[in-house]
């Protein structure tokens, strides 16, 4: 297994998000940016979507196509990635086109690009250092196993497409499962 290649490149607005006990987080939550590149993402990321508080949506851990990883939250700050596990568990995104640009059209929800190995080896890397580090995290689920809302979608509002499909079809789960010690978990709907 290769060496965990971590930079830190915290996002301007993380000293605001809600700070935690990483003792409280026992659940990593994968995700697929659905956006072209790591540039979009970051730019997605910097974006100040909650004028009360001043912060936005973004996972803690982005895993480039070339298995670089970047931390732009710490562990110890609630970060924005899926609705209702937040305060509990701990975001990671892969680079990966997924929908782009049509996420909600229904006519263009596959999602036809795989992940390479280097992001599966660096995401394989970075599972084992947190568990290593956060001896509560014992779980691991998809944004769609968490988050299965149905919405109108973009093309025709009588079609209802799932809202999160991330990380999607081509995501190697058995892969990941065998090279690290979470437990998938599909919790219940919130």
């Amino acid at each position: 297994m290769p060496p965990l290649n971590l930079t830190s490149a915290p996002l301007p607005y993380e000293a605001r998000l809600t700070p935690r006990d990483p003792a409280s987080i026992d659940l990593v939550v994968i995700h697929c940016t659905e956006l072209p590149d790591l540039a979009t993402a970051r730019e997605y990321g910097e974006r100040v979507l909650y004028d009360e508080s001043g912060t936005g949506n973004s996972g803690h851990y982005y895993i480039d196509r070339d298995g670089s990883v970047l931390r732009y939250v710490s562990e110890d700050r609630i970060a924005h990635h899926v609705r209702g596990y937040n305060p509990r568990s701990i975001g990671i995104e892969l680079v990966n086109i997924g929908r782009y640009p049509h996420w909600l059209n229904s006519r263009r929800q596959a999602m036809p690009e795989d992940y390479t190995p280097a992001q599966i080896e660096a995401l394989i890397a970075l599972l084992n250092d947190l568990t290593r580090r956060l001896p509560s995290l014992r779980l691991i689920a998809g944004h769609e196993d968490l988050d299965t809302a149905q919405v109108e979608s973009s093309d025709d509002p009588s079609v209802l497409v799932q809202r999160k499909l991330d990380p999607g079809p081509w995501f190697p789960w058995p892969r990941v499962l065998a090279g690290c010690r979470l437990q998938r978990s599909l919790p219940a709907p919130f």
